[in-house]
């Protein structure tokens, strides 16, 4: 069974609802240095079941750029598919909108903890990912396995590791959880509801590309609450119901500088239109944006 980190979890917390602006610049702007640092997300999150682009964790890590411009784009590459309309509808605990996919057979289950255990998994990068699994149908009875019966899955992954990025220049120490609960999965459903919640650590130091030593943190983590997706054939499977709450702080210190820090917070509502609601807050400034349903472009005001 996958532990969860509690003291990591409240730092975390604590640290992303202390975040403060940007002490190089006025409040309601971000220094260059750290812009580089919301348009991405730390290694392995995207093993993670969380709210934020699966590419946004690929290549390079973020460092000092003094000439990193904001793109005005939600942060983290944006939002997964399935948040938008992206995923094409199938039925199925295994398929369509957060539906599990492939579930391994070599995962055991606990008649103790009434969960599925998976064995570790070690990624490209060296990180260790780590999943457990419940399972239950509609009346609330345990299940070892998956199958048309099962209606609810709760689903926890744990990534950490060191990752060394960037020809050796910079490494990362990282840590990272998530649970998930996705009802509604039984034969029959009309719908899907989905409540989960993410959090992940980075805590870095390296060079930057003219040789400058630099240390930096980050922490992300989204909330999912009540996010209700129809199972309607013929009609785009978008969610109906539910917000998401996705929150980051980064923090770098170049040597020789003070710190510099800076906090974005997006709040997604969905209410039964074809139009999310967007409010984004960045160092305290706050805009409203919409988004168009299935696949629109962010429009701020």
């Amino acid at each position: 069974m996958i532990r969860t980190t509690i003291r990591f979890l409240a730092a975390v917390a604590i640290v992303a609802a202390a975040a403060c602006s940007d002490s190089t610049t006025s409040p309601s702007s971000i220094s260059p240095l750290l812009i580089p640092a919301f348009q991405s997300t730390p290694a392995g999150y995207s093993s993670t079941d969380n709210s934020f682009s699966a590419s946004s964790d690929a290549g390079v890590p973020w460092k000092p750029d003094r000439n990193a411009r904001d793109d005005g784009a939600m942060m983290g590459g944006g939002l997964r598919p399935e948040f938008f309309g992206g995923i094409g509808l199938a039925r199925g605990w295994d398929r369509g909108p957060f539906g599990l996919g492939d579930f391994p057979t070599i995962c055991v289950f606990s008649s103790t903890t009434g969960r599925v255990t998976c064995p570790d998994v070690t990624t490209r990068r060296g990180l260790t990912v780590s999943r457990s699994f419940a399972f239950t149908d509609a009346s609330g009875a345990v299940q070892q396995v998956p199958g048309a019966t099962t209606n609810t899955i709760n689903a926890q992954v744990t990534v950490t590791g060191t990752v060394t990025r960037d020809e050796g220049e910079i490494t990362s120490q990282i840590q990272e959880n998530s649970s998930r609960t996705v009802s509604g999965l039984a034969a029959g459903s009309t719908q899907r509801t989905v409540d989960s919640r993410s959090m992940a650590s980075e805590q870095s130091s390296g060079k930057t590309d003219d040789g400058t030593s630099f240390t930096a943190s980050r922490t992300v983590g989204d909330t999912v609450t009540g996010l209700v997706v129809p199972l309607q054939d013929g009609r785009p499977t978008f969610p109906t119901a539910g917000t998401i709450i996705r929150e980051m702080t980064a923090m770098i210190t170049p040597s020789g500088k003070s710190p510099a820090t800076a906090s974005r917070r997006e709040v997604i509502t969905f209410d039964g239109s074809t139009t999310a609601k967007v409010v984004i807050t960045k160092n305290g400034t706050t805009k409203n944006c919409t988004m168009p349903l299935p696949f629109g472009r962010l429009d701020c005001q």
